[in-house]
């Protein structure tokens, strides 16, 4: 039977049952290891095990079971772990669990990073308080309400008959191409990024630009917006600044290539799938 997430603020008046907890240390996630494979622990609260919490948040229900957050309290040790558990960097777990487990484990991270960075008002400088209506904390001297900040983030992915055009960043110091990236402007749409990244990183055209799909991707708050299009024009010219090295590669021989736990690599594995139904050409 496939879990449900159900998100939610307000969090149970009854405690005793077991719940599961995303408890962050340093930016790594608590995990319980069992035959090699990293789980979340399951209890009442994090001082069953002797750790002490610097803040928690109620994050709604995975399949019925109650799910909550928590920062680990920083004059703890690394090394004060429970026994059978470890800490595991967030990028790790997530080739481990299911996506929902790691959009869960990506949202109790982002809201641990938000809660600790908004606690004073960034207008007046006074002491926020949250809201228990939503996710959100607000100045009582000055009124002013923040939210968990989602930064948009386009890919797009041009192909040109059976080939592609992926590009290697500048300071990735190997032979790793992805997908072209970039942030949304203010007052853009996400065609207008499309065209605007493809632009200024590699210098080319495009057009019939679809949608592909979109992945949350909490380093530290970016939502991955990915796009598929056509070239239409134009020699490919690293900017030098992001792009290092770009160009079209075959289907049939790809370079390396992200991990396969991002939409990128996703994208390319449907597309390229789709190209090599194409005939070759001399």
């Amino acid at each position: 039977m496939i879990k449900v997430y159900q998100p939610h603020i307000k969090a149970p008046q009854e405690r005793s049952r077991e719940s599961l907890w995303f408890a962050f240390y340093e930016g790594r996630i608590l995990v319980r290891v069992s035959e090699g494979t990293p789980t979340l622990p399951n209890c009442k609260h994090p001082l069953e095990y002797g750790l002490e919490i610097a803040q928690e948040h109620y994050l709604g229900t995975y399949g019925g079971e109650h799910c909550y957050c928590a920062e680990l309290a920083p004059q703890q040790s690394a090394h004060t772990v429970p026994d059978g558990h470890q800490l595991l960097g967030l990028r790790d777990l997530l080739g481990h669990v299911d996506d929902t487990l790691a959009g869960i484990s990506g949202r109790a991270f982002q809201i641990l990073e938000w809660n600790r960075n908004h606690r004073y008002c960034g207008r007046c400088g006074g002491e926020t308080v949250p809201r228990a209506d939503e996710r959100a904390r607000t100045c009582p001297a000055c009124k002013r309400t923040s939210y968990p900040p989602v930064a948009p983030v386009i890919m797009i992915l041009i192909t040109h008959g059976r080939k592609m055009l992926l590009a290697r960043k500048v300071g990735w110091g190997n032979t790793r191409y992805s997908a072209l990236a970039g942030f949304v402007e203010p007052g853009e749409t996400l065609e207008s990024t499309v065209i605007r990244e493809t632009r200024e990183e590699v210098g080319v055209e495009i057009k019939n630009i679809q949608y592909f799909g979109s992945q949350p991707w909490p380093f530290p708050n970016n939502l991955m917006i990915a796009f598929t299009a056509e070239y239409a024009g134009g020699e490919i010219r690293p900017d030098g600044v992001e792009i290092e090295h770009a160009a079209f590669f075959d289907a049939d021989e790809l370079p390396n290539l992200p991990a396969g736990i991002s939409i990128s690599r996703r994208m390319i594995n449907t597309v390229s799938a789709q190209l090599r139904k194409l005939p070759k050409t001399s």
